[in-house]
């Protein structure tokens, strides 16, 4: 018993010195783990860490700027991250310029001024085939080109007419009213369209300039030849009721078979309607291309609208206006020369001005004629089933282009939109901000989209 028991207390001892040597390697193990370090971040190599033996202090490191020397070798530390230097900038991208807003409404214009050319289609006047290389070559960039811009009729003074009332045609007007007789019965039919044959529209029939007149705002025609030059035509010169006009040509004739200057009646649409054939009206609000200079020279001397009309030698037609005369667009390219730069300097035009250069109608007849309409163009009841061509679709006087010049535009731009006389007379009444007139206010008719005034205010 005695022996067993000095075996159990032996054993014991071994036991214990066995538990207290782990538990000191424990100790040792612990102090001899390394210590958990929180680097700040760095390119280049990482930083060595030295571990300090048991029993001593770790010594300082080397290289240690990102760190702080562990305080105890038993310690867990954290240590808070060094900030890192600043590092150089990129150079900063330019920034990209903002999307142009797209316009809602129309500029706020307040000069208008229009050159009408005749007898051309689109391809003559404007683009690369154009002859009228002053137009073609500098001031279709300036402006925006409108391609799809189409006449209501056949020939010049129904679409001149269109431009400045919204009447359509009748039997008369699309012959050059050969003779100046008025429309009877004249009683005013749907859309405001004065009903019957002649040419002569009553006094109730409302026009543009009769529209700016009741709004105090003035109108003048600048029609080459009347009041200037060796034989000056008087203001608003007509042939008197049920009268021929001599200044109409024959069917099949050229223009210079009638006329003996530069002036035609069927070119001056303000003298057929009797509401502004009055002497006063006619004195005071037409006048030759001359005058528009002088009337230039101050914004407050500029008309709200100005029409220009150039004379029957200038104005583009392929007929000549005189044997041996030249005719087409090179000829109007000189007049265009002479009388655009006056507008383009004034100050009314800089201010808030538009201008438009346009045809009255394509060819008729020969290999370029065209008829085609667009726009939702109504069947003109005056004309019954001559206004109506093939599938019953309604003839027009083709394609002849606009081109908008203007400060509220930056060229070169063009708009791929179907527009027509009625179109442009709808944007007028909008401009002036007065009523529609006659096939202006048929809601098929749409005016200028403000997106074509892609610049200034």
């Amino acid at each position: 018993m005695a022996v067993l028991v000095i075996a159990f207390l032996g054993f014991g001892v071994l036991i214990g010195r066995a538990a207290r040597n782990s538990v000191q390697q424990a100790a040792l193990a612990d102090a001899a783990a390394p210590l958990k370090v929180v680097l700040a971040p760095r390119a280049p190599a990482p930083a060595t860490t030295a571990q300090a033996p048991a029993g001593e202090e770790a010594p300082p490191a080397e290289e240690a700027p990102t760190h702080k020397p562990a305080p105890a070798p038993t310690t867990t530390t954290t240590s808070a991250p060094r900030a890192a230097a600043p590092a150089t900038p990129p150079p900063a991208a330019k920034p990209k310029p903002a999307p142009a807003k797209e316009r809602k409404t129309l500029p706020a214009i307040k000069h208008v001024f229009v050159i009408l050319l005749s007898d051309e289609p689109y391809a003559a006047v404007f683009g690369p085939e154009s002859k009228a290389h002053y137009l073609a070559t500098q001031l279709e960039p300036k402006g925006a080109l409108l391609p799809g811009y189409d006449a209501v009729a056949h020939e010049e003074l129904p679409d001149e007419i269109a431009l400045v009332s919204g009447q359509g045609p009748t039997p008369q007007t699309v012959a050059d009213c050969p003779s100046y007789a008025p429309i009877e019965p004249g009683s005013l039919g749907s859309d405001g369209q004065s009903l019957g044959a002649g040419c002569v529209y009553p006094a109730s029939v409302q026009t543009l300039p009769g529209e700016l007149e009741q709004h105090h705002l003035r109108w003048r025609a600048y029609l080459e030849g009347v009041s200037e030059g060796p034989t000056p035509t008087p203001p608003c010169s007509h042939p008197a009721l049920g009268q021929a006009d001599p200044t109409t040509p024959p069917a099949g004739a050229s223009v210079g078979a009638a006329s003996s200057g530069p002036y035609a009646t069927y070119r001056n649409p303000f003298a057929y309607f009797q509401s502004l054939t009055g002497p006063g009206a006619c004195a005071r609000s037409e006048t030759g291309i001359g005058k528009l200079k002088a009337d230039l020279a101050s914004p407050a001397r500029t008309p709200s609208l100005s029409y220009i009309v150039p004379g029957l030698c200038h104005d583009a037609a392929p007929t000549p206006c005189a044997p041996g005369a030249p005719s087409g667009p090179a000829d109007a390219d000189a007049f265009l020369q002479r009388v655009v730069p006056e507008i383009l300097a004034s100050g009314a035009y800089k201010q808030n001005g538009l201008l438009v250069v346009t045809t009255d109608e394509a060819p008729s007849s020969g290999e370029l004629e065209d008829s085609s309409s667009c726009c939702g163009q109504p069947r003109f009841p005056n004309l019954g089933a001559a206004s109506v061509g093939f599938a019953g679709r309604p003839l027009g006087g083709g394609a002849v282009g606009a081109l908008l010049l203007s400060p509220f535009i930056k060229g070169p731009g063009s708009s791929q939109e179907q527009y027509d006389h009625f179109s442009l007379l709808a944007t007028f009444e909008q401009l002036f901000g007065v009523k529609r007139l006659g096939y202006a206010a048929l809601s098929g008719v749409t005016p200028l989209a403000p997106s074509i005034f892609n610049g200034g205010e």
